[in-house]
């Protein structure tokens, strides 16, 4: 097998201009690996990955239009031996499990070095997988942890758009008293002291995006 070959070939995804360019001027001075294709949200991730059949995809989570999550989804039910890199500003224990379940084969933050990040999408392409140490303390930490149920998570997220449990009751066409177990069983699943400390520990998390 010739050096051409051996070339790791890579999609990046990310709808800000500036950090793809960031990315590719990284990824092109490693040697082993070029850039062969680029998007700006998820839907173009997935054109992207069809028209080029990338070795790993690199794969921003926050994006428009169609996000990273949605495009995992998307690009490992066609081919679930895609090698996609997720690399975030955006950490939490339950986000990442949710990428990796998805078929993401790493999880990166954006806070990752350079190195961490070739490192990763080299890992990537033999198909082992990569986590920042940050990620993966948190995953661990919060390993036995119990998952919030979609139930909880619609109470909680009309809690951090400001609604009270009885325009949530309303909303979801349940009584008060349903909605106070829901949000109680929120809280401690989260260790949260109240309302407002639930939605900012399950932001943290990844259970919900920011509001």
């Amino acid at each position: 097998m010739n050096n051409l070959e051996k070339r790791i070939r890579v999609v990046v995804a990310d709808d800000h201009p500036v950090m793809r360019d960031g990315l590719r001027a990284a990824i092109e001075s490693a040697g082993d690996m070029d850039v062969v294709g680029e998007a700006g949200d998820g839907a173009e991730a997935l054109a992207r990955f069809r028209e080029l059949d990338p070795d790993v995809t690199l794969l921003d989570l926050q994006m428009p239009n169609v996000d990273g999550l949605d495009a995992i989804a998307a690009i490992c039910g066609e081919n679930a031996s895609a090698r996609i890199v997720v690399l975030t500003t955006y950490p939490g224990d339950a986000r990442a499990k949710r990428a990796l379940a998805l078929g993401a084969t790493a999880y990166l933050l954006k806070s990752a070095t350079r190195e961490e990040i070739l490192d990763a999408i080299r890992r990537a392409a033999a198909g082992r997988r990569a986590m920042t140490a940050e990620v993966a303390s948190d995953v661990a930490l919060h390993a036995c942890s119990e998952m919030l149920t979609p139930r909880e998570l619609a109470v909680l997220r009309l809690v951090a758009t400001g609604h009270s449990n009885k325009e949530i009751a309303e909303q979801l066409n349940v009584s008060d008293d349903t909605i106070k177990a829901r949000l109680q069983n929120a809280m401690g699943k989260l260790g949260a002291s109240d309302r407002t400390h639930a939605v900012t520990l399950a932001v943290r998390r990844g259970f919900l995006d920011a509001p």
